[in-house]
């Protein structure tokens, strides 16, 4: 029998003026006859870490019933199209965000918390742990142009969020920590992202004067792609056209935040950030979906807002401010509307998550190769309570996962450091201890 597919190598990049433009999976990057799964196409599971801080509205999160096939909360509805690959973990408790005698109140400066399972150290210089995505980002990133990606939403510089009672800032600026001593920088500016996921290297102000200001980084490389796509099939180039069209409609949309900025935006709207709340978070959902597609980074994380923030979500259904609406004095109207807020981060997930659904991808979707874990440091926010935290997983870790479960801990009985420490599991990352984690919480 002959074969006539050629074998295009993973890490193959167009190059430009001012522009490195990775590639999305193609056929042709498959060795001919070779099953996926003796391939380095599809490594290990992508990991996506999405913190949302001040918990979720009581008696609106968690389900009624543990096992599969259950019921979705009104929180947790949103994701019920992809229940197959869902799973809710209640009961578990973020005991390293936990005041103590010795160093009273923090509740809203240990953001960090979150991936670490570290108990933040009172203090002005910084210590904590290394976070959950930087292990795995050392085990699968270190081919990648990036090897971890970290967004946000809200400016640290502005001190929307708080560091108080003598706690460091850098535990509420990054979730994201490579080290005990080194928080890393949270990207919150769309452009800048996007510049930095397909820039050559070159500062900002170079890749600007190398092509126009409203142009498109697919006219650096125009001929590159010309003869990139007459030497692959025609089911490669379908892919192709969808992963630049992609790229086109990102571009359009960072290009009109620029024209607002520049006509009728309010002065403290920063250079590049869109307005809307809205269109901003989505804007970041779509960098880290482009960002896997092209295997630019396989490992991200992603800070919907800041502790105690007062950011407004009227797209949510309630424009109430975030922070005094999470402190509902337990209401049952305050209740109700904080579960708007709280249902209205997981319609973006979702939105998300649609996205690598429908994305085919080898031998099944990116939803399949990837694994996202949502989650807060606190659940009962009006109490400053960080038992019972609101914790999501979702996707199929390349099989390693199975979906459409609720586990639901006894309480008191499992801390957010077993569950990282277990996640890490799922990653071939076997630690004996991880924060403050006794042992593990078996939800595999």
């Amino acid at each position: 029998m002959f074969i006539s597919k050629k074998h295009i190598n993973r890490r193959t990049f167009l190059r430009g003026a001012g522009v490195t433009l990775s590639l999305p999976l193609l056929d042709a990057m498959l060795p001919a006859q070779t099953p996926l799964r003796q391939t380095a196409a599809v490594n290990n599971s992508r990991f996506l870490g999405v913190w949302h801080p001040m918990g979720a509205s009581p008696g609106y999160w968690s389900p009624t019933s543990g096992g599969s096939d259950f019921e979705f909360s009104f929180i947790t509805k949103p994701l019920e199209p992809f229940r197959k690959n869902v799973v809710l973990i209640s009961g578990l408790d973020a005991t390293s965000s936990n005041s103590t005698t010795d160093e009273p109140g923090g509740d809203h400066a240990r953001s960090a918390a979150f991936l670490s399972g570290a108990r933040p150290r009172r203090g002005s210089v910084a210590y904590l742990g290394v976070t959950v995505d930087q292990y795995i980002a050392q085990k699968i990133g270190k081919d990648n142009l990036l090897g971890s990606l970290q967004l946000g939403i809200e400016d640290a510089g502005s001190n929307t969020g708080v560091c108080n009672w003598g706690y460091s800032c850098a535990y509420t600026n990054s979730i994201s920590w490579p080290t005990a001593t080194t928080p890393l920088p949270t990207e919150i500016n769309p452009r800048m992202a996007f510049d930095r996921m397909f820039g050559d290297g070159t500062d900002a102000a170079k890749r600007l004067a190398n092509r126009a200001e409203d142009g498109s980084i697919l006219d650096s490389v125009s001929r590159e792609l010309a003869s990139f796509s007459s030497k692959i099939g025609a089911s490669d180039r379908v892919k192709m056209e969808s992963y630049l069209q992609d790229i086109r409609e990102i571009e359009r949309r960072l290009q009109l935040v620029v024209n607002n900025r520049q006509s009728d935006l309010p002065s403290d709207v920063p250079f590049g950030i869109p307005e809307s709340y809205d269109d901003h978070i989505k804007l970041q959902y779509d960098l880290i979906y482009l960002g896997w597609r092209a295997d630019i980074t396989r490992v991200a994380t992603l800070m919907t807002g800041r502790d105690s923030t007062s950011n407004t979500l009227p797209d949510s259904g309630f424009d109430g401010p975030w922070h005094g609406t999470s402190h509902h004095d337990d209401n049952p109207t305050n209740k109700a509307n904080y579960s708007k807020l709280c249902r209205y981060h997981n319609i973006n997930l979702a939105y998300f998550l649609d996205k690598l659904a429908k994305t085919p991808e080898a031998d099944g979707t990116m939803l399949d190769h990837s694994l996202v874990y949502k989650g807060s440091n606190m659940g009962n926010s009006h109490r400053h309570a960080h038992e019972k935290v609101p914790t999501v997983l979702v996707g199929g870790a390349n099989g390693v996962l199975k979906g459409n479960r609720h586990i639901a801990f006894p309480d008191n009985t499992q801390r957010t450091s077993n569950f990282l420490l277990t996640l890490l599991d799922l990653y071939g990352i076997h630690l004996d201890s991880i924060g403050d984690s006794p042992g593990r919480a078996e939800f595999v």
